[in-house]
């Protein structure tokens, strides 16, 4: 399961989103486009250690179709190793052809999955996930599948206050805190990063299921978002946020519960790009 996860936002066709900006696009069977994502990969068996070129085709009718930016970038690209201790956010660059081209090198050997978020013109945005082989010494499981809601980067430490309470089937808030030096950041004091206040990408350990958030203004958090996650288990969590000038990756670990289901009451629901 692909998820672009967002808070429920409503209205007319043309209206801006209230939380980023975009065009809200009508979720209809119209305009969920059918495109193919073609990748081919140089050398075609990428070996641990050395650069590989990923380029990707976005194909409708057999031809390139047209993709529009979506937070600053035509195609986000988000890299994993199978045991979700390595992540990448990378951006395939547009070459004439219109194909999308990235060199990248994998630190180990095993399976890597490639997860590209685009929007093609005139229809919602799409999530592909590929899977790829790469030669070598494998890796070890550095991240595992205990739970882990603090994360000290670059001298920041940034902690999920509440990520021992994440359940399936509901709209739930991720609240996000950082500290430099035991001084609490406010929202003002993170530099907007891609169209953003910052990144979320979220993918399960079991099924790979795969989530990337944006998040929005809060008031109590610097980095705040809300969520709707299908499926219970493991899942690993990566939040990308800039201070002068550089943008730091901070991870965690969480186990979502099964929650209650609750019944949707509107059925003219409208998205914009997804949160």
């Amino acid at each position: 399961m692909l998820v672009r996860c967002t808070p429920k936002v409503t209205g007319k066709k043309g209206d801006k989103c209230p939380k980023c900006g975009m065009d809200l696009v009508a979720i209809s069977n119209e305009n969920q486009a059918k495109v193919a994502v073609a990748l081919t990969m140089e050398p075609q068996t990428p070996e641990a250690g050395t650069l590989a070129k990923m380029t990707f085709n976005f194909r409708k009718n057999s031809r390139n179709t047209l993709l529009d930016i979506s937070h600053e970038m035509k195609v986000h690209l988000m890299v994993v190793d199978e045991s979700l201790s390595w992540f990448r956010h990378i951006h395939p660059e547009e070459q004439a052809d219109g194909s999308y081209t990235i060199s990248e090198t994998f630190p180990h050997g095993g399976k890597y999955f490639l997860f590209s978020d685009f929007k093609p013109q005139d229809a919602a945005g799409v999530v592909d996930k590929k899977e790829i082989i790469v030669t070598g010494n494998a890796g070890n499981d550095k991240a595992g599948s205990a739970p882990k809601f603090v994360s000290v980067v670059d001298g920041y430490t940034v902690a999920l206050e509440n990520g021992n309470d994440l359940k399936t089937n509901r709209s739930q808030p991720l609240e996000i805190s950082v500290k430099k030096e035991g001084k609490k950041l406010a929202e003002s004091d993170i530099q907007p990063y891609l169209g953003a206040t910052a990144h979320i990408a979220m993918i399960s350990k079991e099924d790979k299921d795969f989530l990337h958030i944006h998040p929005m203004s809060g008031k109590s958090f610097p980095i705040y978002a809300e969520a709707q996650i299908k499926r219970p288990g493991v899942y690993r969590i990566w939040v990308e946020f800039q201070t002068s000038g550089k943008v730091h990756t901070a991870d965690f670990t969480v186990e979502v519960a099964e929650g209650t289901e609750v019944i949707e009451s509107q059925p003219h629901e409208h998205r914009g790009h997804h949160h």
